[in-house]
C-alpha cells in the first residue's frame, strides 16, 4: 500500500462567536482522512462544511483544537492575495528568494512555470491589472514553484474560463504523473470526478464519506436509457408499459428509460422488429454528484457538533 502523504488523526477545530456572551463553535469536528502518495484526491462539500477550516490547519494557518496532521506542501489559498504593485515576475522571484533559490534557477525556474501556466507577456504587468482568473494563474505559478511532493489546492478553478479550467486539470494531471501528490477542495463536483482517485465529502465539520471513486459510487445500475430512431406511433404506445419513462427527442426519436431490473435487449428487439433504429443503449448509474447530495443529505439539517461531543 502507497505511503501516506497526508495524514489527519481526529483533528478538530473550535472558534468563539458572538460579542457579548462568546459561546464555542465547532468548525471541524474529528476528522481522520489518510491521502496515498501520488494521488490526486478530491476534498468535497458544501459552502461551510469545514473545507478551508482543514486546509488552514494543515498549513499551520490556524491551529487545532485537538488532534494532529502529518504533510509536506505547496498552497494555493482560494483567494490568493499578493502585493499587487508587483508584476508576475517580481511577485515569483520574491517567493523563490524565500526558497533560497540562487539568481540563475530563479530565472529559469520563473519563466518555466509561468509558461507552463499560460502567462504570457501579462508576466510583465502590475497584478492589479491582472482579471480573477489570471491572478488565479499566477496563484497556481507560485504554488508549484518550489517543486512541492504534496500540493495543496483550495477550490483551483476558480474564477477560470473554460481553457483555463482545462489548462489547470493538465497541469494536476500532469503532476500526478510525475508522482506528486494533489489535494484539492472544491464544490466543481465534475472536476473532481475527472481528475480523483480518492475523495472525501464533508458536511457540517464531519467526514460524510471517504474512498477511492469506484468504491463510493458502487456502480449500481440505477436503470437503462435506451435511444431509438424511427419508432412507429403505434408501436410506441404498446411498449409504454414496459418503461418507466418516454420521452421524444425530436420527431420519431425517442428516450425510453427502464428500471434496473428490466431487460433492455427485449424492448430493443421488440422495436427493431418494428423498424426502429438503435441510436444508443446506456447503463444509468450513479453519479458523485448523486453521492454528494445523498451523503452530506443523510448528515442532517441539525445544528453543526458542539465542541467535545456530537451534534447538538
Amino acid at each position: 500500500m502507497p505511503q501516506a502523504a497526508i495524514r489527519t488523526r481526529e483533528l478538530s477545530k473550535d472558534y468563539h462567536v458572538g460579542f457579548w456572551r462568546p459561546r464555542p463553535y465547532r468548525a471541524l469536528d474529528r476528522l481522520s482522512i489518510e491521502v496515498a502518495s501520488g494521488d490526486v484526491f478530491g476534498f468535497l462539500g458544501p459552502n461551510g462544511a469545514g473545507k478551508t477550516t482543514t486546509l488552514k490547519l494543515l498549513m499551520q494557518l490556524v491551529f487545532p483544537t485537538s488532534g494532529g496532521a502529518e504533510i509536506r506542501i505547496g498552497y494555493l489559498p482560494e483567494n490568493p492575495y499578493f502585493y499587487d504593485y508587483l508584476t508576475a515576475e517580481e511577485l515569483l522571484d520574491y517567493y523563490a528568494r524565500l526558497f533560497g533559490m540562487p539568481a540563475a534557477d530563479r530565472r529559469r525556474r520563473i519563466a518555466a512555470t509561468l509558461d507552463r501556466l499560460g502567462v504570457g507577456s501579462e508576466r510583465r504587468l502590475q497584478l492589479r491589472r491582472f482579471s480573477k482568473g489570471m491572478l488565479q494563474r499566477v496563484g497556481l505559478a507560485q504554488a508549484i514553484l518550489n517543486d512541492p511532493e504534496v500540493l495543496f489546492l483550495d477550490e483551483p478553478m476558480s474564477g477560470l474560463d473554460p481553457l483555463g479550467r482545462r489548462d489547470v486539470r493538465a497541469l494536476i494531471l500532469d503532476l500526478r504523473d510525475q508522482g506528486r501528490t494533489i489535494f484539492f477542495s472544491s464544490h466543481i463536483l465534475s472536476d473532481a470526478e475527472a481528475l480523483c482517485s480518492q475523495v472525501a465529502i464533508v458536511a457540517k465539520g464531519r467526514l460524510a464519506a471517504a474512498g477511492r471513486l469506484d468504491e463510493l459510487r458502487e456502480f449500481a445500475v440505477l436503470g437503462w436509457e435506451l435511444v431509438m430512431a424511427g419508432v412507429p406511433a403505434a408501436v410506441l404506445e404498446r411498449v409504454k408499459s414496459q418503461t418507466r419513462r418516454v420521452q421524444t427527442i425530436a420527431g420519431d426519436r425517442y428516450v425510453f428509460e427502464l428500471p434496473p431490473e428490466a431487460r433492455p435487449q427485449d424492448l430493443l428487439r421488440d422495436l427493431t422488429a418494428a423498424g426502429a433504429t438503435l441510436v444508443s443503449l446506456n447503463p444509468m448509474r450513479e453519479t458523485l454528484e448523486d453521492l454528494f447530495v445523498r451523503r452530506v443529505g443523510e448528515m442532517g439539517d441539525g445544528a453543526r457538533a458542539e465542541p467535545g461531543g456530537g451534534a447538538s
